[in-house]
C-alpha cells in the first residue's frame, strides 16, 4: 500500500502547525520542547515520504541523522530544565527573562 505524497504532506504540515502553535501557545518549557519535537518529526515525515517518492535513500539517512541529533537536543534539553527547576523552583519561559534588555 502506497500512500501519496499529497496526504504525506498534508499530515506532516499538520503536524508542524501542531508543534508550531504549542511553542507559541505554552509557556511551559516541556510543553515547548515537545512542540519543538513534533515540528521535528513533521520534518522527518516529509524527509522520508520524499526519499519514498523519489526512490532515493538520502531522506531516510537524513532523518536517521534527524533522529540522533534530536536524541541529544532533549537529553540536554531535559537536563536543562531539571536544573532550572531545582535552581529556581519553576519551569514557566518567563521568569527566564535574565538576558532581557
Amino acid at each position: 500500500m502506497i500512500v501519496p505524497m499529497a496526504h504525506i504532506l498534508a499530515f506532516s504540515a499538520a503536524l508542524f502547525i501542531m508543534g508550531l502553535s504549542c511553542v507559541l501557545a505554552r509557556r511551559n518549557l516541556i510543553m515547548i520542547l515537545i512542540g519543538v519535537e513534533i515540528m521535528l518529526n513533521a520534518v522527518g515525515l516529509t524527509l522520508v515520504g520524499a526519499s519514498a517518492l523519489w526512490h532515493s535513500v538520502d531522506g531516510q539517512i537524513f532523518v536517521i541523522f534527524l533522529m540522533a541529533m534530536t536524541s541529544a537536543e532533549v537529553a540536554i534539553s531535559l537536563a536543562m530544565v531539571v536544573y532550572l527547576s531545582r535552581r529556581r523552583g519553576t519551569i514557566t519561559a518567563n521568569d527566564f527573562d535574565g538576558m532581557k534588555g
